[in-house]
């Protein structure tokens, strides 16, 4: 008989990730469930119950509700008999596996999705993620970065850690429908914009957005027409980044707060880039992934899972950490020269294709769940 598999998941919206997920684990006909903690039911809850997926959503604010949702997870676990749990952010880890313990689920995995941010930056913090790793059967390290910090920082046996990396549906970044890309051209006020520089990243100040504005301020004087585009523009530094926002001309700079469309989003884009300020900031990082399968030239930094895969002037151009200068001129050689952009755009491709396949990924949790045809 198949093992049920128990989703948990908390505070996520549209993550196209477990979408593609889903599919895989309906076409191998796993008995599969989903429980959400959230604020509200949102886009990744309707399209579980779309696929008509057995599911539980729990009313989830703040990690006052930890106690209601664990005794609520336990109730469905035990009455479904569930084999296994896999859980997904902070607040899931915590509620989800405390259930599944107390229901003596055999396998508890969790996947960790940050790296080093509690230790650098919440010390107290630290003691929930130990928590979770004495709970859990099993962790997916999502790169080398988390990996390290596992098993180095946090002295979890090598044989409880195993590294999966984020897989991708790599063609929907290539094979994009031109009306769509189009129509949020429209929508975002680019028609007559060239370059466009584009920027995924929530307003964190390790995200590196602070040194990205000055190098574009000077790319202006280049290109006057040149637009920069920064969508999930939200976070705990939007008041820095804000301010420094209005040092350019209105007309220069889109804030996108969320957009669905992520494929043609990045069709938007001439140059992208990503510069967190140090080597673990990111876990993973899954932008240095999505621009490269968009075929979009890139400017990095190495954080997270760059650091296994991304080669200056290769496959990206690599620039050093908090460096304005170095952005403006990385930016302004892939803009001028037309030879450096296909060869990256190029080799881009051919470094994904095989390390970050959907393919592969589902290969690899489907062996982590002893989960046989």
């Amino acid at each position: 008989m198949k093992p049920s598999v128990c989703l948990i998941l908390s505070f996520h919206d549209r993550a196209v990730q477990y979408e593609w997920f889903i599919e895989k684990a309906l076409g191998q006909q796993m008995k599969l469930h989903f429980i959400f903690l959230n604020p509200e039911q949102w886009h990744i809850e309707r399209y579980v119950r779309h696929r008509k997926i057995p599911c539980l959503f729990i009313k989830y604010y703040s990690k006052k509700d930890i106690p209601r949702a664990t005794a609520l997870i336990y109730q469905y676990l035990f009455k479904n008999k569930i084999d296994i749990v896999h859980t997904h952010l902070f607040d899931a880890n915590i509620s989800g596996l405390t259930a599944a313990w107390l229901a003596r689920v055999k396998k508890r995995i969790y996947t960790r999705h940050h790296s080093d941010f509690h230790h650098r930056f919440h010390q107290g913090a630290v003691k929930y993620d130990r928590y979770c790793n004495r709970l859990a059967t099993d962790i997916v390290a999502i790169s080398k970065n988390v990996e390290e910090i596992l098993i180095n920082s946090e002295q979890v046996k090598k044989s409880k850690v195993h590294l999966i990396h984020h897989g991708f549906e790599l063609d929907a970044f290539k094979n994009v429908n031109t009306e769509e890309v189009e129509q949020l051209r429209v929508k975002y006020n680019l028609k007559d914009n060239h370059p466009v520089v584009g920027m995924i990243s929530r307003y964190e100040k390790g995200k590196g957005i602070q040194h990205v504005i000055p190098a574009f301020q000077k790319l202006l004087k280049e290109y006057p027409n040149a637009v920069l585009v920064l969508a999930n523009s939200h976070g705990s530094y939007a008041r820095e980044i804000k301010a420094m926002l209005k040092q350019l001309p209105d007309h220069s700079y889109r804030e996108i707060r969320f957009e669905y469309n992520l494929f043609a989003l990045y069709k938007l884009f001439d140059v992208f880039v990503h510069v967190p300020e140090y080597a673990e900031y990111e876990a993973f990082g899954q932008v240095y992934v999505e621009a490269l399968a968009a075929g979009v030239p890139s400017v990095f930094t190495l954080s997270g899972i760059a650091l296994e895969f991304i080669e200056d002037r290769k496959n990206a151009l690599v620039c050093k950490y908090g460096d304005s200068s170095d952005i403006y001129n990385a930016l302004s050689e892939i803009l001028s020269d037309s030879s450096l952009r296909e060869l990256i755009i190029s080799e881009g491709r051919k470094s994904i294709a095989h390390k970050f396949s959907m393919n592969l990924y589902f290969r690899k949790l489907l062996n982590l769940y002893n989960y046989t045809d």
